[in-house]
């Protein structure tokens, strides 16, 4: 098992140099001086040499590739050319609120995926199949911004129980953070929970189906012990998958929900360096989106050969 996840955290290591590639090449592919761009048009001489000469901007390229991955190993990802703050204090102050969200949205997601999912497949063609049916293609299909309007028109217009947006620290007012915590979370976890849903159906269909569950049956071995033996023991494999990839997704910022509701997460954090051209932030912002997917994939993998051990040995 140690070859195995040192193999796999190895590919992972070329797959983020790659992408470091990729990311830096964004300030250079843009038409034009990014630091003009970013200055706009009243700018002075003085201030426009000084942030050209931080940024590493006045070096070759190819040490300025060297350099900004040099940092960014050490967590120095550069300097805001709005702000002037360092990329890593912005993302760390938005961090928390992203973190918030998405294992909100993915606690969502399993409540609504888990029975409905796992109901619709030992009762196939039943009433509670199409119902789960009908649940996750709404869920897949109603775009997530219109979703929620939807809920800030009715939970916060209409029924005034929650607020309409906003962020507050978990520490400074816990109830707070919770009520503007529910209609972001519900509206993305609904969109997640109906993807995860078709997936533990057809798992857990295609579990029932095999020959050593149906050898179980027919030995007469209680069901409880058929599903929690052989039938959820082989589902959870795509299962960890799909949640997995949901989890990063989230992690990774809901750009539209999150400006919807106006919450200060790293998906608002990346639409805005993009709309001012802040091209250290948006460097960094996509960095670490990369980051999380390829953390969270050796995550699963780690899952994986616990759960099949024969997938470490392949």
């Amino acid at each position: 098992m140690t070859g195995y996840l040192l193999r796999r955290a190895g590919q992972a290591v070329v797959v983020l140099a790659g992408v470091s590639v990729l990311v830096f090449s964004l300030i250079h592919l843009v038409r034009g001086d990014p630091i003009r761009l970013a200055l706009g048009t009243r700018f002075s001489q003085e201030t426009y040499d000084a942030l050209r000469e931080r940024s590493g901007l006045d070096l070759p390229l190819v040490q300025q590739y060297l350099t900004w991955a040099g940092r960014a190993v050490t967590g120095d990802l550069g300097v805001s050319f709005r702000s002037g703050d360092t990329v890593t204090s912005l993302i760390a102050e938005r961090l928390p609120a992203t973190l918030t969200l998405a294992l909100a949205s993915l606690l969502v997601a399993l409540v609504i995926a888990l029975p409905l999912g796992m109901l619709s497949a030992l009762h196939p063609r039943s009433l509670v199949d199409r119902l789960a049916t009908v649940v996750s293609q709404f869920g897949i299909s109603v775009p997530d911004f219109w979703l929620s309007i939807m809920l800030i028109l009715v939970f916060a217009g209409t029924l005034g129980w929650l607020p309409s947006g906003g962020y507050v620290p978990l520490t400074e007012d816990p109830l707070g953070w919770l009520q503007r915590l529910v209609l972001p979370a519900v509206a993305t976890g609904v969109v997640s929970g109906s993807v995860i849903t078709r997936f533990v159906r057809s798992s857990m269909l295609e579990a029932l189906g095999s020959d050593h569950v149906r050898t179980a049956q027919a030995k007469g071995v209680p069901t409880r012990q058929v599903l929690t033996w052989h039938v959820l023991r082989n589902a959870l494999l795509p299962l960890v998958t799909v949640t997995g990839v949901q989890l990063a997704y989230l992690l990774s910022g809901v750009v539209v929900v999150e400006i919807v509701f106006s919450w200060p997460g790293l998906g608002q954090l990346a639409y805005q360096a993009v709309r001012d051209r802040d091209f250290p932030v948006l460097q960094g912002a996509v960095l670490l989106f990369a980051l999380v997917f390829l953390v969270i994939n050796l995550l699963v993998d780690l899952l994986y050969s616990r759960i099949d051990p024969r997938i470490a040995r392949r």
